[in-house]
């Protein structure tokens, strides 16, 4: 028996996101949504927690663009299948057309959905989808990029002023996010969900749930065992661990 699909819906509008749960319903109801996400952030961190077979992202949300999103996703080890929902006429558009990922447009047509559906089904079938082509599409879209605020954190009476490029790693745990910089630790309320809509995203890598890592300070990755990976920083002795998910940024030339 074929385990089940599940798929994510993300939608920062909950008549469009329900009109399309209920489109899906009727259209390929063997299909299990697993969250419906009500913006970008949400939406990464709703794939990072289930791991859908399908994603299907609104382009404008806040916080993270679904184009954001979908850049992010085709990193992992086993990116979901990308679909966009979109109620405008996107310049990127033209570029889905060429086949790496399949649109539909808001309101949803159930013709239209149904075609991008089969696609998706033939995708599905296919033993191990390549997504390198679904790579270099996404990295040929403009992006806008965050710009580089400083890290606010607390000490006593200061305030203290951290330059992103200067910290190693973010940490977080249930109340506070660490962030260990060239000048020592300090504690944020900040959670990393936020920190990745404010960050350059080539620089910071998410490696772990609870881990950002500033790429330019990564001495090397270690594979511990088949599925275990941490990475070492220059001049540091932490061993940061790499969840299985995000293994794939380390792959080697």
């Amino acid at each position: 028996m074929n385990p089940t699909l599940t798929a994510l819906i993300a939608d920062d509008e909950e008549a469009p996101r329900e009109q399309l749960r209920a489109a899906l319903a009727r259209l390929w109801p063997e299909l299990a949504i697993v969250a419906a996400s009500t913006n970008g952030v949400e939406a990464w961190d709703d794939c990072l927690a289930h791991e859908p077979a399908i994603a299907f992202l609104d382009i404008r949300m806040p916080g993270l663009t679904g184009l954001d999103v979908a850049r992010r996703l085709s990193a992992l080890a086993t990116p979901p299948l990308i679909v966009f929902v979109t109620a405008y006429d996107d310049h990127a558009l033209a570029a889905f057309d060429a086949g790496a990922i399949d649109y539909v447009l808001k309101p949803v047509d159930d013709e239209r959905l149904a075609q991008a559906l089969a696609r998706l089904r033939a995708r599905v079938a296919q033993p191990a989808p390549d997504v390198t082509a679904l790579q270099r599409l996404l990295a040929s879209l403009p992006q806008a990029r965050p710009a580089a605020r400083p890290i606010q954190a607390s000490v006593g009476r200061e305030v203290q002023l951290i330059q992103p490029e200067d910290v190693l790693f973010f940490e977080a745990d249930q109340r506070y996010t660490r962030v260990v910089h060239q000048g020592g630790d300090a504690l944020i309320r900040t959670p990393l969900r936020e920190l990745l809509t404010q960050l350059d995203p080539d620089q910071f890598w998410q490696i772990h749930r609870s881990v950002l890592v500033n790429s330019r300070c990564i001495a090397k990755a270690i594979r511990v065992d088949e599925g275990t990976m941490v990475v070492t920083l220059r001049g540091r002795e932490e061993r940061l661990p790499v969840s299985r998910q995000f293994q794939a940024l380390f792959k080697g030339q």
